[in-house]
């Protein structure tokens, strides 16, 4: 069996993205005041994305004769409530454990029930009414409201409210501020007044952000790439039942509409957009705003004498960022500390004999920092820049070569110069090195560390067979400069080892890019989505895995199938919830294919092998 090929069949079904390598949108370099005028006759805007024939091949927008979009789907409730229900969640009300403003009512004996709000419903009121079935909207795409019937249409064009099946492509005129339609058969083109762009001339002249862009509020409704952004209460995004509508028209911008935004301390702004049954986000095709100079004139500046003239201040040229492949940078970036004061080794979460390790420049374990906190419609799609900070990218190149690094596999930080990963994931023959801090596999960002893999060790029991992976655990020793390897920052932090056994149902988190070497699919952007851990017994079971489950093993996913149980990356972390710290209680390692039902994903226990890491570590050389 290829079992790297059947590691979870990463972000294949909702978080699919395909594996090509474009460059990082580096405001310094790429996004300062594009040339649009140049761009809409030679660059990426003739792709016309979206047009006609885009539309009538779309599965989605398929014309289904009788599509009556069924406001409940009560088998598929009843099999997700048993399933919560056989995975005995755990019954606290605080937190509250109910979605889209439920009631929590404890019941006792670690049991309780959420009151859910019209129109949730659920054991957690995480359903939401499925009034969104293909066909609904004809050529249109369906979007969530707040009020009966609880959706609404929003057609394509060159198609017709109110059921999005009429073509008429320019009746009315779909072309604003003056724009002129052009059709063109079933389809058209606008054709802008002069400083405007975008497919229906929606873009003015002076739309574009500042900073990062967390106050745009412009009208850019298009990927880089030229991909239509998907309406913020979009049933592709909001089809977990995430609750949109007490956060809409928020601070943040988000509303019902598909203009970009940048809700989560980005770079800049973003939008999702929608390929195939995959739902995909990227940063947006929109221009920074020229930089206000403060230069005075120098027939203004007053000519008073200064008796003594100002010593020199030495200045830092600014810096600049070189696109790279995966990556091209050197094979090793060691970025200074900010006046180091070694602490303690971290300790939470770990048995007492760890404390026995040299100490290294933590001074936490498991407690992230994002740069912004996110709303729920983002879970499982979109990773927050420091939400994750100890997310690894484990790269290979052949050895001994000036060949760029590759992405290969994902991986855990767990102290300055260890990192955990699966056994499998590991090339002996291969130069290695760990990228951390990073949102991106392409393009350099100031927040990444770059450092080279001294030794890799794995588990002395490992074996692959072809119904399994057995002892599939390794751990990364990291070069280190003056006994320091990775340097904490908010983007860069250790997760905490487990120091026991957590309750069958909880909730955990499952990230990574998805890309493998046998892969021509996965994601450039660091994504996450939430599973549950099953029970051991439930999942050997023999129409699930049967007698190949030990207990170096665990599942986690859900039993119905579906994107979370094959999302992840070879050797990236599950990280838990434990007395509020997050700890790596898994590690990404086998499944049969992806999503499939009652195929749930497996992985490495890593509570089984807490000695051999204490071990391995005190055993190492200084």
């Amino acid at each position: 069996m290829n079992l790297k090929l059947l590691f979870f069949c990463l972000f294949l079904a909702l978080l699919l993205v395909p594996a090509e390598l474009k460059r990082k949108k580096d405001k310094k370099h790429h996004h300062h005041h594009h040339d649009h005028e140049h761009e809409d006759r030679h660059g990426r805007h003739d792709r016309k994305r979206g047009r006609f024939k885009d539309i009538i091949e779309d599965i989605f927008f398929e014309i289904i004769d009788g599509a009556t979009g069924d406001d409940d789907d009560d088998e598929d409730q009843s099999n997700s409530d048993w399933l919560l229900d056989m995975q005995e969640p755990e019954g606290r009300c605080n937190p509250n454990p109910c979605f889209n403003n439920g009631v929590c009512e404890d019941k006792g004996k670690n049991k309780f029930k959420c009151d859910c709000p019209r129109p949730f419903k659920g054991n957690k009121c995480q359903k939401g009414p499925k009034v969104c079935k293909r066909g609904r909207c004809g050529r249109g795409e369906c979007v969530l409201t707040s009020t009966p019937p609880f959706y609404e249409c929003k057609c394509k064009q060159p198609f017709q409210p109110p059921d999005c099946k009429r073509v008429a492509p320019c009746e009315p005129n779909p072309c604003r501020n003056g724009g002129q339609c052009i059709r063109d058969g079933n389809d058209f083109d606008c054709q802008c007044p002069l400083g405007y762009r975008g497919r229906f001339c929606h873009v003015g002249p002076d739309d574009c952000y500042v900073d990062d862009g967390e106050s745009y509020r412009g009208n850019v409704s298009e990927t880089d790439d030229g991909h239509e952004c998907l309406y913020w209460n979009s049933h592709f995004i909001l089809e977990n039942g995430a609750d949109p509508f007490n956060s809409f028209e928020d601070k943040d911008g988000l509303g019902p509409h598909n203009f970009c935004r940048n809700p989560d301390g980005d770079t800049m702004p973003w939008c999702f957009f929608r390929r195939g049954r995959k739902l995909l986000w990227d940063y947006c095709d929109v221009t920074e705003c020229p930089v206000p100079t403060d230069v005075v004139p120098t027939e203004n500046v007053p000519t008073v004498p200064v008796p003594t003239p100002a010593k020199p201040q030495p200045t830092k040229p600014e810096p600049t960022a070189e696109p790279r492949p995966i990556p091209t940078k050197p094979a090793i970036t060691e970025k200074p500390s900010q006046a180091p004061q070694p602490p303690p080794v971290p300790t939470a979460g770990l048995p007492t004999p760890f404390a026995t390790v040299p100490p290294q420049p933590f001074s936490t374990c498991g407690k992230p920092q994002p740069k912004k906190a996110i709303t729920r419609i983002f879970g499982g799609l979109k990773v927050a820049p420091g939400a994750i900070p100890w997310q690894v990218s484990l790269q290979v190149r052949p050895k001994n070569t000036n060949q760029p690094f590759r992405h290969t596999c994902g991986g855990v930080l767990i102290a300055s110069c260890w990192v955990l990963t699966a056994g499998h994931c590991i090339e002996q023959r291969k130069d290695m090195q760990v990228v951390m801090g990073s949102l991106s596999l392409v393009g350099t960002e100031n927040t990444e560390q770059t450092i080279n893999v001294e030794e890799a060790i794995v588990h002395e029991n490992y074996r692959e067979t072809p119904s399994a992976v057995y002892n599939d655990i390794a751990l990364l020793r990291l070069k280190n400069t003056g006994g320091v390897c990775a340097n904490e920052t908010q983007f860069v932090k250790a997760a905490c080892l487990p120091d026991g056994l957590l309750p069958d149902g909880k909730e955990c988190t499952i990230s990574g890019w998805g890309a493998t070497e046998e892969s021509d699919y996965g994601s450039n952007h660091l994504l996450e989505a939430n599973v549950l851990l099953i029970n051991q017994e439930k999942c050997s079971e023999p129409k699930i895995y049967g007698k190949v489950l030990d207990n170096t093993m665990f599942c986690a996913g859900h039993l119905q199938g579906g994107v979370d149980s094959c999302q992840g990356d070879s050797g990236g972390p599950l990280t838990c919830k434990q007395n509020d710290t997050s700890v790596v209680y898994g590690l990404v390692s086998w499944g049969d294919q992806c999503g499939r039902k009652n195929k749930p994903g497996v992985y490495t226990r890593v509570t089984t092998f807490l000695n051999w890491i204490k071990s391995k570590i005190e055993t190492a050389s200084p």
